[in-house]
């Protein structure tokens, strides 16, 4: 019996290393929030804006818990693609650069013997020299007759080819698709990062979605209208005095941008009126972003399915990121709210992954690339900070030793949408959110620091911050003794910015001397603003 068990035992070793390895296509748009897709069961799953994603959903795996560590479009790429934490890949912000050698992803792939492409917006500056095949677009690349960067006789990154008359999420589509019959050898196993610029702002949708969603009414976050205890000075002011500029509103809550003005919807006659319309004009040109996207890629799975490729193709969805969808009156990402913060992730792959399954594990962004390497039968890179989740998608088992929590840090204070710097810790159960208030550089003046505390089993939806609650004091103790030392864990020592790091000091008590400083810059900050808009208008 026991030489049978061997020899049963042998011939599964020899089978399974003998088996074909798995194709890896990894599928990344741009700030599509999890709540605009139907399979996590949000406000908006009732519109059905993705009967494709939540098919996949259905024959896959999907994430609950996956968070980005920074949100924002280039740091996040960046995490994808090293394993790394951005303190240690420096990829900070949106004008980071990713050398070719430090695509490590790409980089391990080829080593392990795959075929690699990298089509659609890529938005790290430096070439994707790392891959065997690249289409990408320049910068954030343009909705309608989008220009592509691909090898050639001129240097990076002036290569260029153009795709008139089409819209972007088709033109990637199609890029793809050819890739897959033309260029792809049959004989290697490939890996294809196909990456969609929809739905990034400001939501150009293709001309056939016109009328999609046209008379619906789109579901509304309470957040939207009323949040009295949500938010901290740092993020509301000295008794709200902060409100008009930090964060962009959809209302006109925010005096610099806004989607009520953004949209021209000023003339309505009150606040209701003109924050309801802003409201219903964003979600609408969001979801018809959306639901190109998820229309392109039931062509290309259809592709895969005629071709026989499903069963051995480990097929991940994502965005780089979450997308503030008027929860809490914000536009845009960047905040470490779950609906910025959570990146989708669904893996499908039937020869390994059982279907309809959940997990309510948490992941980051930085443990996506030593997972599919793990898939790919490649060692995770000393490099790596992430840890692969390949034996959770197999067996949906939470690891004892898996990590309790996540960590995030939004380094570009103030920049665009007017969102304080900040960093935290997001366990299963509660969100501290310590904003510091200071950029890496000088163009934008400080903010005062505060603290926020979310309770998640009882308050999903981050309404009320309870760190000033008595009843809370030993979890802030205890949350911030484990943000202090994930910071060590991660690597995140303040040495690279020390005078963010002694800001970051001083108020991490948060006691009765540094609450009335930060009580002071309010007032300052917003001195100082009504001073700019007092000044006369350059003509």
């Amino acid at each position: 019996m026991k030489h049978f068990a061997l020899l049963l035992s042998s011939f599964c070793i020899l089978h399974f290393s003998s088996a074909a390895p798995p194709n890896i296509i990894y599928i990344m748009a741009d700030d599509h929030t999890s709540q605009a897709i139907g399979a996590y069961g949000g406000r908006l799953a009732k519109l059905n804006p993705t009967p494709t994603l939540d098919k996949l959903a259905a024959e896959g795996m999907l994430f609950e818990n996956c968070f980005v560590t920074n949100s924002i479009c280039t740091p996040s790429r960046a995490c994808v693609l090293t394993g790394q934490y951005n303190h240690i890949n420096k990829v900070y912000d949106l004008g980071g650069r990713l050398k070719p050698e430090n695509q490590t992803l790409s980089v391990e792939m080829k080593k392990a013997g795959y075929q690699t492409a990298m089509i659609g917006k890529w938005h790290l500056e430096e070439e994707p020299a790392s891959f065997d095949y690249y289409c990408v677009l320049p910068g954030q690349g343009k909705y309608h007759d989008p220009e592509f960067i691909v090898r050639g006789d001129k240097p990076w990154p002036k290569n260029l080819i153009n795709r008139h008359g089409q819209h972007v999420t088709d033109a990637i589509t199609d890029i793809a698709l050819d890739w897959m019959k033309t260029q792809r050898d049959p004989k290697k196993p490939f890996f294809l990062m196909y990456h969609h610029k929809a739905p990034h702002d400001m939501f150009e949708y293709a001309a056939r979605y016109e009328d999609y969603l046209k008379d619906a009414d789109i579901p509304e976050p309470d957040s939207l209208w009323t949040q009295p205890a949500f938010g901290s000075i740092a993020t509301r002011g000295y008794q709200d005095e902060l409100l008009p500029y930090i964060g962009t509103s959809i209302g006109d809550r925010n005096l610099r941008r806004n989607y009520v003005k953004e949209w021209g919807h000023e003339n309505l006659p009150t606040a209701e009126q003109r924050k309801r319309t802003a409201y219903n004009d964003y979600l609408k040109r969001y979801l018809r972003c959306v639901k190109g996207v998820d229309d392109s890629l039931a062509i290309f799975f259809d592709y895969l399915r005629r071709e026989g490729l499903m069963e051995n193709t480990i097929i991940v969805y994502t965005s780089d990121q979450g997308m503030m969808l008027g929860e809490h009156d914000y536009q845009d990402k960047r905040w470490m709210y779950d609906e910025s913060q959570r990146m989708p992730f669904i893996i499908h792959y039937p020869n390994g992954i059982k279907a309809g399954t959940r997990t309510s594990a948490i992941i980051e962004n930085v443990d996506f690339a030593p997972t599919l390497l793990d898939f790919a039968g490649v060692k995770t890179p000393e490099s790596m900070q992430g840890r692969s989740f390949k034996a959770i998608c197999e067996t949906n088992i939470e690891p004892a030793d898996w990590k309790k929590a996540a960590y995030y840090r939004y380094w570009m204070h103030m920049y665009h949408h007017d969102n304080p710097g900040n960093l935290g810790l997001r366990t299963k159960d509660y969100k501290l959110i310590f904003y510091y208030g200071m950029g890496r550089d000088d163009k934008y003046p400080r903010t005062p620091p505060g603290w926020e505390l979310y309770d998640l089993k009882k308050d999903p939806k981050e309404l009320v911050n309870v760190y000033d609650d008595p009843a809370y004091a030993q979890i802030v103790t205890d949350l911030k003794q484990q943000l202090a030392d994930r910071r060590k864990a991660v690597g995140d020592d303040g040495s690279d910015y020390p005078e963010i790091e002694a800001v970051i000091r001083e108020f991490w008590n948060y006691d009765a001397s540094a609450r009335a400083k930060a009580e002071q810059m309010s007032h300052d900050y917003r001195k100082m603003k009504e001073a700019e808009a007092a000044r006369p208008k350059a003509k």
